[in-house]
Order: C-alpha cells, then structure tokens, then sequence
C-alpha cells in the first residue's frame, strides 16, 4: 500500500478510535448516572469507585490489560481492546461524573413537567435528562480529546519482554517510521498528517460546545439562531387557516397520545424496578472486585509474594522521586496559568487567537512530535548538563503534556470573576501582584485546586514515557537512574509483569490516599470560604 494513503488511513483509524471511546462514555455515562439517581445503594459505590478510579494515572491499569486482555484474549483482539481499554480509563471519569452531576441538579420544576406528562424512562431520557447533560459533556470533550490522543498514540504499540504487540493506527505507523529510519521529511509528513486531524477535531468540539451552551444551558445569553419555514406574509394570510389545522392536529394527537399512555401506575412501577436493580449492580460490581483480588492472591506463588515484599524497599525510594519530579512540573503549570491566563483575560483581542492555538497545541500528543526536540537539543544539552538533561527532558514531556489543565481551569476562573470585581480593583489601581494575592488568588482557588488535580493525575502519563524511552531516535535511549514510571515500564518491558503490577498497586494506594487525605479536603476548604460569586451579593 502507498506509504501516504497508510499514513491518512493510520490517522483516521486512530482519530475514530478516540471519538468512539468518547461515544461509548457518554453512552454508558447516560445509563449508569440514571441509575445512580435511582438507587441510593449504587450511587454510593459509583461515586465512591469513580473517586477512586479517576486518582489513579492510567498507566497503573497497564498490568491489568496485560493480564485480561493480551494474555487472555490473546490475538489481535486482545491488542486492540487493551489499547482501547487504556484510553477508556483516561477518557471515562470525568465524562461520567459530568452526567452524573448534572441528571443529579436536573431543576426540580422540569421533573414535576415530567412526572405530569407521564414519561417514561426513554421519553425522561430523550426530553429531559439527556439534553440537559450535554453542555457538561461538551464541557469535559477537549480535554478528554486531548487525553485520548495522548494515551492511544502510545498504546497502540507496547512491548512485554520479546514481544511486541501493535494496532494500526497513527502511533504505531509513526513508530514504524523511527524504527525503520524512514527519511525525515516522511516522519514531517506523518506529523502533518496528524495535526490536520487533530486541528479539525478541536474546530469540531469547539464549535459543538458552542452549539450545546446556546441550546441546552437552561440560563445563558447566546442566542440561537432559528429558521422561518413560513415567510411572514404567507403567515399572515393564510394565519387563520393554519391556525385552525395546528389546533385540529394537535387535538387529535393529543386524544391518541392519552390512549397510548399507560396508567401513572405503571410509569411509577418502572422507575421502583431500577432501585433494586442498582442494589443488584452494585453488589455484582463489588462482588467480582473481591472474587478477583481474592483470585490473584490464592494464584500467586507465595516464593513471588516474598520477593515483591522483599523489593517492595526500592520502590518507596522511585515514588518519592517521581513525586518530586510531578512538584515540578505542577509549579510550572501554575506558574505559566497565573501569568498567561491573567494576560490573556485582560487582553480580549490576544485572547481570542492564543486559546484556540493552545487548546490545538495541548490535544497534539506530545510522544509523537518530542523525539524531534530530543533530536535537535540532545547533543547540546547533554554536553552541558550530563545525566541530568534527562531529568530536563522527563520534566519537559510532562509539561507540555499536562500544563494545560491547570491552565484551562485558572482560565476559567477568571473568566467566572464578576465585573464587579474587576471594576473594584481598576478602581484602587491595584498592581499585578496585589490583585492575585488578596483577590484573584483565592477567588479561583476552587478553579486552581481541580486544574491542579487533573494536572497531577495527567502527570504520571509523561513520566511513563519519558523516564524510560528505548531508542527514541537512532539507538538513544532517555531514562532516568530511579523513578516508580520507570519501574513500571521497564519491568514490564522485560516481561517482569508481577513487580510490575505490585508497585502499581503500591503507588494506587498513595494516590488514593492524597487524594482523600489533601485533594478533597483542599477542596471542600476553597469552596466554603473561597467563593468569588458570593462578593457580589456582600456588595
């Protein structure tokens, strides 16, 4: 087949992939946050699970797909739906909780509508809950865009031990390219390819964002643009007659529509079965969780159990390091968000070009485009720094991978600030450093906290990567001497899949730990003493 038409085709089998996984989380999104709100029992457990989940970085689910899907499906299957179940985990969350959230504050007003138009559960969904979740859902698309592109470029191709398993798509056509020392104008071309892909799919989300907030946000002034299917002269010659017919047919449908209806009854019996169907749910979920974590246990040798306790020493020492190395790369998001964000906000004009081409530039997967960097500064840099360019070049990749979050959020924040506000501190002329210390600072610590939480969850996906890169260019190799990423992977790599999955379990449990102990708890402070709306009504 002609290397270009692979490379579209490669391209346009990873981008359907991405907008299918999305597809299938706000499908599944829909069913599960119906149920949620229908059973007590279950919503417990689906919340609690998605907390848990949504903590813990994708690549610790790595083991598990090597367990499930490539060793027990096996074949080409198996690689597929394991490169599609990573990127399922990184994408899933927040679309879920998004639904969830809004079937949860759908206005008491419109349920009454409902229940008094006795709907059913398809008609509730297709009428009321359904639209209303949309612009949360399109709310959370760019950055579960961006997330996809990032993980399915790099699951697409991944080896354990000897062996190397691929999926066609952009990623490994890309890696075919490196390993083959095709030309560089090829490789340009491939990136090419892809940031046209990826350039239209943004345009596409943007715009359908824009289209959900003007039609699904119950409050909002973006107006709709709506179409005369009856020019008003016509409408007003033959109102009458018009008007006559609408009245008929609507009476008409009405009297068959009752017909149709069934009894209140059976409405109400419909949505009492979901109850105990959660209960049923939720008790299945947590059932095989137990059965499987009981399975590994009574399977694993207990000579493995003492060397992974025995090892267990030398991996606290790779978490602290990666831990640090995450500190770094959160300080320098939040510093280019408080600095960047702030410019942009006060500068309309700058602001209306730079967030598009940093929205474009934050969904473009890092790993496809950064062996090009390491290429050209490689030299260079490891003349003047030794080892520690590869500390630089670790941090670098999870920068550009993850800084956007952070940003996006603070962004946000300041947007949401009231004018109020700002005409307040124009007017006391108060200087950059001011206005963030005593006003903006902690009026968008909300914002701040859940930006930083995403970029620190989003972190570990370019310490993966990076902290151990065999041959990213020419027989190069980028790693780092300790780091849990590290760890992982290599272990992984040479088919060491046990220890592999110990210190991801390890490492799940600190970050659910953080995120019980810090996060939440960070959270919950912001938003009772950190509100900004709450200015305008103290004014």
């Amino acid at each position: 087949m002609n290397v270009y038409l692979t490379l579209v085709l490669a391209t346009l089998a990873t981008t359907a992939r991405v907008f299918a996984l999305i597809g299938a989380s706000i499908v599944t999104g829909w069913l599960l946050g119906y149920l949620a709100i229908k059973s007590r029992v279950f919503e417990n457990l689906y919340t609690s699970l998605i907390g848990v989940f949504e903590s813990v970085p994708v690549f610790s689910f790595f083991p598990v797909v090597l367990v499930l899907f490539v060793s027990g499906i096996g074949g080409y299957l198996g690689v597929e739906l394991a490169a599609d179940f990573l990127v399922f985990t990184a994408v899933v969350w927040n679309i879920w909780i998004g639904i969830y959230q809004a079937f949860k504050t759908v206005p008491r007003e419109m349920l009454e509508v409902a229940e008094n138009l006795r709907f059913g559960f398809l008609k509730k969904m297709r009428y009321l809950y359904i639209p209303y979740s949309i612009p949360r859902i399109a709310a959370n698309l760019l950055p579960s865009f961006a997330d996809a592109y990032f993980y399915i470029t790099v699951s697409e191709v991944f080896s354990v031990g000897s062996s190397t398993y691929q999926v066609f798509g952009i990623g490994s056509a890309i890696a075919q390219l490196a390993a083959s020392g095709a030309p560089l104008s090829l490789y340009l071309l491939a990136l090419a390819i892809l940031s046209i892909a990826v350039s239209l799919s943004v345009y596409a989300i943007r715009e359908f964002a824009d289209y959900a907030a003007a039609k699904y946000a119950v409050d909002t002034s973006v107006p709709i643009r709506r179409r005369r299917f009856i020019p008003p002269r016509a409408a007003g010659a033959f109102g009458g007659s018009l008007a006559r017919i609408a009245r008929n047919i609507a009476t008409t449908y009405r009297q068959m529509a009752r017909q149709r209806r069934p009894p209140p009854e059976r409405e109400r019996n419909y949505d009492k079965l979901l109850r105990p169907i959660g209960i049923v749910v939720g008790v299945v979920l947590l059932s095989l969780i137990l059965y499987g974590a009981i399975e590994v246990i009574k399977s694993t040798p207990w000579r493995t159990w003492e060397s992974l306790f025995a090892r267990t020493p030398s991996v606290i020492p790779a978490i602290l390091a990666d831990y640090a190395r995450v500190f770094i790369i959160a300080l320098l998001s939040t510093a280019l968000a408080v600095t960047l964000g702030y410019y942009l906000v006060t500068h309309p004009s700058i602001e209306r070009v730079m967030v598009p081409v940093i929205q474009t530039f934050a969904a473009y997967p890092a790993p496809v485009y950064f062996p090009i960097i390491f290429a050209a500064t490689y030299a260079a840099l490891y003349g003047a720094l030794g080892y520690y360019a590869n500390e630089v070049y670790v941090i670098a990749l999870g920068f550009i991978s993850t800084f956007y979050y952070v940003f996006y959020s603070f962004w946000m924040g300041l947007k949401a600030v009231p004018h109020e506000v700002w005409e307040l501190m124009e007017n006391l002329d108060m200087p950059y450093t001011k206005k963030m210390a005593k006003i903006l600072l902690p009026g968008t610590l909300p914002y701040l906290i859940s930006g930083l939480s995403s970029t620190i969850n989003s972190a570990w996906g370019g310490l993966a990567i990076g902290e151990y890169w065999p041959d990213i260019i020419r027989g190069e190799t980028l790693q780092v001497k300790t780091g849990l990423m590290k760890l992982i992977t290599y272990s992984t790599a040479q088919g060491d899949v046990a220890l592999a999955a110990w210190a991801s379990l390890l490492f799940a449990v600190i970050v659910v730990l953080f995120s019980i102990f810090f996060t939440r708890r960070m959270m919950d402070l912001a938003m009772k003493k950190y509100i900004m709306e709450e200015a305008v009504f103290a004014a």
